[in-house]
């Protein structure tokens, strides 16, 4: 394959990966950075993994300005737009988040737009799918849009907005070339870290392993290996009947306990004694976000039961994620390896 793709954010977790799969599959890559000095190091984590040599090619690029998007595109036929903020702590604004979402979002459209890319695909977000419904205990899927009127956080107000923005783009006169879109919404991504560069999907695994917490909140999530978030986003650039369509791509939706077992089961008997047992009551975790920042995001999901559909991305896109088990351990196995422990 000749092929030229387009990765934006190429120092991200899920574009790593994305970029390593695209050149095995044959494919050159451009990846955009907002510096050029990363360039090197990215190419060393890849080297690992995969020979790029002329394959690769990277180009500066910031969601925040016009420069770099029309050099970007150049005689590019698909664009997989990664790139966008994932902060650990609410920002003092939520236009920090909001702004180069939905800002970058579009200016990524357009320059593809005005390149005659023929397909966009779109790493949204399950937080654009199902914020805003605490308290539905019921199976969420690509039909359902997060609530942004209610308290639901600057991430998932981003997310929302910023897909809503590019699904507008996509079916207004603006499009005359009629591009084709597919967004791809995957829950909270583990899988293998590839670098020591410390992304906010660690965070989870990383405190459960050092103990950094004596027990659990009853919460569930959604949990997807990031290989396979890298496999939907390049089904979604192939695949004829997804365009236009979004995709829900969970491996599985569980309890942060559920976690921790998995974890303690197979870390505890290697020396991690540390990872939590039990599970809080409600009331105790409500107290300690009056004082902890990462607490107090998490608190209106407390007692939320509730799931995430992937059949339509494994019935259009033939997705077949891996276990929640390799997902889980997989992150907490490369976080050993690199001494992020």
């Amino acid at each position: 394959m000749s092929s030229t793709i387009l990765v934006t954010g190429a120092s991200g977790f899920v574009a790593l990966h994305t970029i390593i799969q695209t050149l095995r599959q044959g494919y050159k890559v451009r990846a955009t950075l907002r510096t050029p000095a990363r360039e090197a190091e990215i190419r060393e984590s890849i080297s690992k993994f995969v020979e790029a040599k002329d394959s690769l090619e990277f180009v500066t690029a910031d969601l925040l300005t016009d420069s770099g998007w029309d050099e970007a595109m150049r005689g590019i036929e698909y664009a997989l737009h990664v790139a966008s903020p994932f902060p650990l702590f609410e920002p003092k604004h939520e236009d920090e988040l909001i702004l180069p979402a939905v800002q970058g979002t579009l200016r990524v459209l357009r320059a593809a737009h005005r390149a005659k890319v023929k397909r966009v695909v779109v790493v949204s977000s399950v937080a654009a799918v199902y914020a805003g419904h605490n308290g539905e205990n019921r199976t969420f899927d690509e039909s359902d849009w997060s609530i942004t009127a209610n308290n639901i956080g600057a991430y998932a107000k981003s997310k929302t907005l910023a897909e809503r923005a590019a699904w507008d783009f996509i079916h207004s006169a603006e499009n005359t070339n009629k591009m084709e879109m597919v967004a791809i919404n995957p829950p909270l991504i583990l899988g293998p870290m590839l670098d020591k560069q410390t992304h906010t999907s660690v965070e989870l695994i990383r405190i459960f392993m050092r103990g950094e917490v004596p027990g659990v909140a009853k919460l569930k999530m959604g949990i997807v290996d990031v290989r396979d978030v890298a496999s939907a986003l390049l089904a979604g650039m192939v695949t004829p009947e997804a365009a236009g369509q979004r995709f829900v791509c969970p491996a599985a939706t569980i309890w942060y306990k559920e976690i921790a077992e998995i974890l303690r089961k197979e870390y505890f008997p290697r020396g991690y004694h540390k990872i939590p047992k039990i599970e809080f009551p409600n009331f105790a975790v409500r107290l300690l976000a009056l004082f902890d920042k990462k607490v107090a995001v998490v608190v209106r999901d407390l007692d939320w039961d509730y799931e995430l559909s992937g059949e339509k991305a494994k019935s259009i896109l033939k997705w077949n994620p891996r276990s929640k088990e390799e997902a889980i351990l997989s992150m907490a196995e490369s976080l050993i390896e690199l001494g992020l422990l």
